[in-house]
């Protein structure tokens, strides 16, 4: 749901994304096949952009679908981008996509999430992390967060959880910065609200994994995590995983709910992890 106000003109509207890009008028005009003059009209009210003007702004000012309904709406426009609900008939490539997509990386973590990090689909990987989670924390709609941080949840077997919390959490604030959405805000307050015990494995070192962790659980001399990214080390059956993440989105998304769709996958940060997986589901 979006929070744009009916009474901000489109003109604020713009001048504030144009801001938040870092771009001129000047800059901006020139990708729009404008001029500095007419942007500055726009932004301060004094012409009126046409539909057309007001998706090619959004499209090199890089807004958010949802964000660029608005925007249309705003100016006196009816919405562009429909918002199909994932379980329309419409959708079935796209949730057939996704299906193929989360087995086909099994046996590593794959889920897939929505705008408010509710977990839309997940494959035997994440099932596999999330065993021993409580029954309350698994009542559909999962939320992603909401299960990583909760002190209940995956947090206490999080070996790096200062580290990674940190990470999801600046992760949700500059998601929050572009899309304005009131759901997201009161998720953020929520989980950045859960009270954090350091373990004490950290990143100290600079690899990723804490001298304590491996003795903390019995697996001395595994391989060293790669720094090249923040890892997830976490801790499942007395063994310690180790996992770099990636997320991925659609291409030229045409559709609101497609636009805020995010597939993220977990790879094996060392082979002690890729055995691990590889044994429990083969």
């Amino acid at each position: 749901m979006t929070t744009v106000s009916p009474d901000t003109g489109v003109g604020p509207l713009l001048r504030g994304w144009r801001e938040l890009r870092r771009i001129s008028q000047l800059d901006l005009a020139l990708r729009a096949d404008s001029s500095a003059r007419h942007i500055s009209f726009i932004e301060t009210g004094r012409s009126r952009p046409s539909e057309e003007m007001v998706l090619r702004l959004a499209e090199h000012l890089d807004i958010p679908v949802r964000e660029r309904n608005a925007l249309l709406v705003v100016a006196g426009y009816a919405p562009r981008y429909p918002q199909t609900p994932l379980d329309d008939l419409a959708m079935a490539s796209v949730r057939e996509g996704l299906d193929r997509l989360l087995a086909g990386y099994e046996p590593y973590p794959a889920l897939v999430v929505d705008g408010t990090y509710d977990v839309v689909a997940a494959n035997r990987g994440i099932a596999l992390l999330m065993e021993g989670v409580p029954e309350e924390l698994l009542v559909p709609p999962l939320n992603a967060m909401r299960i990583t941080l909760h002190p209940a949840g995956l947090a206490p077997r999080i070996l790096n959880l200062p580290e990674w919390r940190a990470d999801l959490l600046a992760q949700m604030e500059r998601q929050i910065a572009l899309v304005r959405s009131p759901e997201l805000r009161t998720l953020y307050e929520e989980v950045a609200a859960y009270p954090v015990e350091d373990r004490g494995a950290g990143t100290g070192d600079g690899d990723g994994v804490g001298a304590g962790t491996d003795a903390e659980v019995g697996g001395r001399g595994r391989e060293r995590t790669p720094s090249f990214a923040l890892p997830l080390v976490i801790e499942h059956g007395g063994r310690v995983l180790s996992f770099i993440a990636s997320i991925a989105t659609f291409n030229t998304p045409m559709d609101v709910t497609v636009a805020e769709l995010a597939i993220e996958t977990f790879l094996p940060a060392d082979r002690e992890t890729a055995a691990y997986l590889r044994e429990r589901l083969p």
